[in-house]
């Protein structure tokens, strides 16, 4: 597989870690868009949102279970945006779900 996010995962990519359980993993973002940028990915490999089932939905949920702890660990608990590209046409580029946490200043609306 030639994904990008799975090279990290198996460490033949490096990457500085945030945080890591057996379902997830958190890095910084090599092009941040905020002050604070995390990427989070599932340890599962899951192309996009439109892949979500029942069997494979629990990674995604772990990793907003752990959002809040992990917002905290980088200092910035006091607010930060989750986003999540489905898509190219949405921006995707790694076709691996994964989840942009940001902060570190504030944010302005969404489009």
């Amino acid at each position: 597989m030639d994904c990008i996010f799975c090279k990290i995962l198996d460490g033949s990519i490096p990457s500085k870690k945030v945080y890591e359980d057996d379902m997830m993993l958190a890095f910084y973002d090599i092009q941040p868009a905020a002050p604070v940028h995390v990427v989070m990915i599932p340890k599962a490999h899951i192309a996009s949102a439109n892949e979500l089932n029942e069997e494979n939905a629990k990674y995604v949920a772990h990793i907003f279970s752990k959002a809040g702890e992990i917002a905290k660990s980088v200092g910035i608990e006091n607010g930060y945006r989750i986003v999540n590209n489905c898509g190219s046409d949405a921006g995707q580029t790694v076709f691996h779900i994964h989840f942009h946490l940001m902060g570190g200043k504030t944010l302005g609306k969404m489009a």
